[in-house]
Parts: structure tokens; sequence; C-alpha cells
């Protein structure tokens, strides 16, 4: 696999990493792919898919403070690099070209 490719699942949490830019954590991000999904999410597999884009440059990480609530733990927030946000470019440019091929005919 080519170390920069993307998948389908990294790609969604991807944009949501991007949608959601400086405020995105593992729990934002099942919740926004939950309902925009219509689906249950693994927050796992979002941990996953996290540390391999990290791996790859697509995003970058820093914590958060030290909360009450989340029993003295802090949240890991994600942001898109800028070489994230071109692999996304191109992942869109390549799925609209694809996407307008498909010939003006009737499905109905």
């Amino acid at each position: 696999m080519n170390p920069s490719s993307l998948g389908e699942f990294e790609e969604l949490v991807l944009l949501t990493v991007a949608a959601q830019h400086d405020q995105a954590y593992g729990v934002s991000i099942k919740d926004a792919l939950e309902e925009h999904l219509g689906k249950p999410v693994n927050i796992s597999a979002i941990h996953v898919a996290l540390k391999r884009m990290a791996e790859k440059g697509f995003v970058t990480s820093r914590f958060g403070g030290i909360t009450n609530d989340r029993g003295g733990r802090r949240k890991k927030f994600y942001v898109i690099t800028s070489f994230g946000k071109q692999t996304l470019d191109k992942q869109f440019e390549l799925r609209t070209g694809l996407y307008r091929q498909i010939p003006k005919i009737s499905f109905g």
C-alpha cells in the first residue's frame, strides 16, 4: 500500500477531523460519523485510523487540559495537516472526475 494512500474509512475520519478543525477528538469524531452514516462506529477503529494517519502525516495531535469530568484524563485533539488537506483534495478530484464520467441516462 502506498504510504500516502487513504482508505475509505480513513477518508471519512479525516474529513471529520477537518470539519471539526481544532476540536476533533475520538468521541466527537465517532458521534459525527454515526450521525452522517446512520450506523454505529467502533471507537477503536477510529483510534487505529487516527494513529495510521498520524504516521502518514495526515494529522497531528495535541493533548487538552486535565478535567475532573474525565477522571483526570486529557482529551487528545487532532488537526489535519496541509499534506492531509492536499490528499483530501486529490481524493475529491479523483472521485468527482469519475462521477462526471457517468452517462446522463435515466435509472428510473
